[in-house]
């Protein structure tokens, strides 16, 4: 079925004759790259991380410094060359392009290009016993800690450096890879696979009872804590503490209460954790920066995030980035932005945070945390990104935003790994397309789809279709591959193709809630059509017709069964048909009271004959009972060989259709 993607390939270096050459080559139009430069009317500009803004720019031999004194002089039309470099700089354009000449921000035939959000920092020294003694003076638990330890060891070091006072946005980077702030349980390196602790025997409202806790009472007074339960991660501060249990400023919100076995949760914010390889801790008071090395870090490129914002196309439109690196930075757009085009975007590390709940008290403001302003933000009316690999954000990966925007040939992974309701691709608005992308690793949904409309424009259905999904809900539970929520009219939204699979929840506790594609509270008006789904403990498709009921929905060959949540009262499902599935389908005693109707799906004691289930080959073999079995419905089911279309996602005899990024 599916096919392995590969990333596109990058060339080495190039030596300055062979770069000269080709740039030389696109200065007068003739493509020389996986990116070709497209003739156009106006002015190639050049940048390099040797040259000078007080340079003409107009030539390789005498390019800009930063890509922003492109910004500031480009007019349509212009394109920026850049050659291969590390550029820290937020790139602000002072105008836009139009839609005949766009302006472009391109990086150089064989360029290695990385606009990065981060500096390099140094001047670490060792910290000794004697730095223990007067840390000691403000925090005596870090006299006789795994920190005190540490130092003993020769493996903690420090540097003044001063990162702001919010710890909770702090980043730093040694050679490239993110550490991870001093807390515990130790998580590991991993975002996406923490060690997880959990709550124990006798924990209730905002109390964790843990055996395990057996730092001193009054020890962990004022740390962060960071918790997660069924489908809430949050975040508060610890009260007291005791020798085997915490008190927390405020129960988590949503469920409000500690709930023994199941809630996990860290602890951040004492220096006496720094204790293991790739931890650090910021003193925010004091401005000094400690970090765990068995080396000195002098000696490797130790960085810390300074820029949220790569390029800031806030108030700009018609305008191209292409082949462009991101690290420890992003890209965002406006309400006013139309025709920006993000194309081959290789961004590491978008988005970072560690407080979700800011304060509030609320579900809503917890759960949705960064859904709207994390990793890159396309907002606005016909924009898009594609063929870009994107990985490692708190929060999304792409959040498409406004209205008539596009995702797709995108490979994303690593993503969300805060747990919140942000996604590998969170699609607000309407009218948005995102087909073709290839997401995996996500601490909830690989698409969160919330529809809702954009003022003064006319709404319209969304395209989720020929995404490839996997390894979701490793943070958070009641989650899909495909989630979308709550009590909307989804105007003929289609949810078509996809490939639903392989869910990786961390947790140990219950995993209700997992599936390919689940309509939570009452979603309507939704085509869910020709997906593919295993290893979905609710099967490939989940209605919930809570709340305002679910209704209008045309569930139609699917491949991976079913659960149906609907209450025993009429009206609950009206106008909803789930007709020519293959699989279990659960559920079914209040969906069709309500009023859902089912027709021609394959009893579930009826073996479908797939080619290879076990392979995951799902295609129908020629003694398939699936054949000639279905309802016909003209653009969902066309295809087959047969007089009759046949069950599931499949057409027997038809091309076989496949999802993920094409590369």
């Amino acid at each position: 079925m599916l096919r392995s993607w590969k990333p596109r390939s990058r060339q080495g270096p190039w030596s300055a004759a062979a770069l000269l050459a080709s740039l030389a080559m696109v200065a007068v139009g003739h493509p020389a790259a996986a990116h070709p430069v497209r003739p156009q009317a106006g002015t190639v500009y050049y940048v390099s991380s040797s040259g000078r803004d007080a340079a003409g720019g107009k030539t390789a031999t005498s390019p800009f410094r930063h890509i922003q004194k492109c910004a500031d002089v480009m007019v349509p039309g212009d394109t920026c060359l850049i050659l291969s470099g590390t550029y820290e700089e937020t790139v602000v354009p002072a105008r836009s392009g139009s839609a005949q000449l766009p302006i472009t921000y391109r990086a150089a035939p064989g360029a290695k290009v990385t606009v990065s959000g981060a500096s390099r920092i140094g001047g670490f020294d060792p910290v000794t016993a004697a730095d223990v003694t007067q840390i000691a003076a403000t925090d005596p638990f870090a006299a006789d800690s795994a920190f005190s330890d540490a130092v003993a060891d020769g493996h903690v070091y420090s540097t003044a450096v001063d990162l702001g006072p919010d710890v909770t946005t702090v980043q730093v980077f040694t050679d490239r890879a993110a550490g991870v702030e001093a807390q515990w349980p130790y998580p590991g390196l991993d975002l996406l696979a923490p060690t997880l602790q959990y709550a124990g025997e006798g924990s209730a409202d905002a109390t964790v009872a843990d055996a395990d806790l057996t730092r001193p009472a009054g020890y962990w007074n004022g740390a962060r804590a960071l918790t997660g339960y069924w489908y809430v991660s949050a975040t508060t501060t610890v009260k007291s503490s005791a020798v085997g249990s915490v008190t927390l400023d405020a129960a988590p919100p949503c469920v409000h209460k500690v709930v023994p076995k199941e809630t996990r949760y860290a602890l951040s914010g004492k220096i006496g954790e720094l204790a293991h390889p790739g931890e650090w801790f910021y003193d925010p008071v004091a401005k000094r920066l400690y970090v765990y090395g068995t080396d000195d870090p002098d000696t490797r490129t130790v960085e810390v995030k300074r820029r949220t914002l790569g390029f800031d196309l806030t108030n700009t439109s018609h305008t191209t980035v292409d082949g462009i690196g991101l690290f420890a930075t992003t890209i965002t757009t406006g309400p006013s932005s139309t025709g920006i085009t993000l194309d081959g975007i290789r961004g590491q590390y978008l988005s970072h945070y560690t407080d979700i709940t800011r304060g509030a008290t609320d579900c809503g403001s917890t759960v949705t945390r960064g859904v709207g302003d994390s990793g890159i933000v396309l907002d606005g009316t016909g924009n898009k990104i594609v063929n870009s690999d994107l990985s490692l954000s708190a929060g999304n990966g792409v959040a498409l935003r406004g209205q008539n925007n596009t995702a797709t040939d995108n490979v994303i992974h690593d993503v969300d790994y805060m747990g919140t309701y942000a996604a590998g691709i969170a699609v607000q608005g309407n009218s948005q397309t995102v087909t073709h992308n290839t997401i995996s690793r996500v601490g909830r949904s690989g698409i969160n789809l919330q529809w809702n409309e954009v003022a003064g424009l006319t709404p319209g259905k969304d395209l989720i279709a020929y995404n490839d999904i996997s390894g979701y809900a490793r943070m958070s539970l009641d989650v899909a591959a495909v989630y979308t929520c709550c009590s909307a009219w989804m105007m003929g939204t289609s949810i078509d193709h996809n490939v639903l699979h392989d869910p990786a929840p961390a947790t140990t506790s219950t995993t209700f809630g997992i599936s390919g594609i689940y309509a939570d509270n009452g979603q309507s008006d939704l085509v869910i059509a020709n997906n593919v789904g295993w290893g979905n403990r609710e099967g490939t498709v989940m209605l919930n017709g809570l709340g305002t009921g679910s209704h209008d929905n045309g569930v139609y060959n699917n491949t991976g069964g079913m659960t149906l949540f609907y209450v025993k009262e009429p009206g609950q499902s009206t106008g909803t048909r789930i007709y020519n599935n293959l699989g279990t389908i659960r559920g079914l005693t209040g969906a069709t009271d309500g009023g859902l109707v089912l027709s021609n799906n394959l009893p579930a004691e009826t073996d479908p004959l797939f080619v290879d289930a076990a392979g995951h080959d799902y295609r129908l073999t020629a003694g398939s009972p699936a054949r000639n079995a279905g309802i016909a419905l003209p653009g969902i089911n066309d295809g087959s060989t047969d007089p009759a279309p046949s069950l599931g996602a499949y057409q027997y005899g038809a091309p076989v259709w496949t999802a993920g990024a094409r590369r």
